[in-house]
């Protein structure tokens, strides 16, 4: 992993000098990194990985770690590098069979938040499926919130079908109750489900709590499945998506926790130039 390091830490200094722009920093949060982008090297690595992540200077990490490391000793490591755990992610069905166990998850790791990332259902998302997930999501978001937790689910794409005069994610958030279900953009997936992300934070701005920062390969076409070749995850900044539009009308929203997500397998190339241009915005 000294080597992967080395490679990632040249690519910085790379992409530092290619971005480089004047003004004052349009980004100024602290940078995350979502785990799944590791989720080959976790598992066998994780020291190495949660090293490779400080060198980067990344100080806050969405995730639970590996599944065969307890999570006091996952917290500990992160401790020791000064890495931050704001939100841990559940299944669907594990937190409505059992939203304590979560809740458990969740103040070891020390987080505040607790999101859900996709929806069970069919290839079609239907109306059913909203409205199940809405009396669900209620439910359980009530039982977080009176655990000092924040429930948010996470978009996929699939959720932005045509529903009455908006779509079903309108109706998922028109039908949740804002004192128990929060959001966290995903802005790949929105745009991917024929969304502009900075108009869906726009709408609903005070329910958007997180996000997770990825951009899509220029040319790949919309569509509502909620799933693409990892392959069009690109480096933020190189794909279809209006980075600085997204980040102005986060920044208007107040949200305060964005994590790099890149499901790409060139990630290791591709997230230093992802942090370069992110550092590299100005007002």
């Amino acid at each position: 992993m000294k080597k992967y390091t080395i490679i990632l830490s040249a690519c910085l200094a790379l992409g530092s000098s290619v971005f480089a722009q004047s003004g004052k920093p349009l980004f100024t949060n602290a940078i995350g990194v979502q785990a799944y982008t590791f989720r080959s090297s976790m598992p066998k690595a994780t020291v190495a990985v949660l090293d490779t992540i400080k060198a980067l200077g990344i100080t806050e990490l969405e995730g639970e770690g590996s599944k065969d490391m307890p999570k006091e000793q996952f917290k500990k490591l992160c401790d020791e590098r000064g890495i931050k755990i704001p939100s841990v992610g559940a299944g669907y069905d594990d937190i409505v069979k059992d939203p304590q166990a979560v809740v458990k998850l969740a103040k070891t790791l020390g987080a505040s938040y607790v999101m859900v990332a996709w929806i069970p259902h069919k290839k079609e998302f239907t109306l059913e499926d909203a409205k199940k997930a809405v009396a669900d999501f209620n439910r359980v978001g009530k039982i977080l919130k009176e655990n000092g937790l924040t429930f948010c689910y996470h978009s996929h794409g699939y959720e932005f079908g045509k529903y009455g005069d908006g779509t079903l994610f309108d109706y998922i958030a028109k039908n949740t109750d804002p004192r128990y279900v929060s959001f966290e953009i995903d802005i790949l997936w929105s745009f991917h489900g024929g969304q502009d992300p900075a108009q869906l934070i726009n709408k609903y701005p005070s329910r958007m709590k997180l996000m997770h920062l990825k951009d899509i390969r220029k040319g790949v076409a919309n569509d509502l499945t909620g799933g693409t070749d990892t392959r069009n995850d690109v480096a933020l900044g190189t794909g279809q998506i209006n980075i600085p539009e997204v980040l102005k009308a986060a920044k208007k929203a107040g949200i305060k926790h964005y994590f790099i997500e890149d499901e790409s397998p060139s990630y290791s190339k591709q997230l230093p130039v992802t942090i370069a241009y992110i550092k590299s915005l100005k007002n």
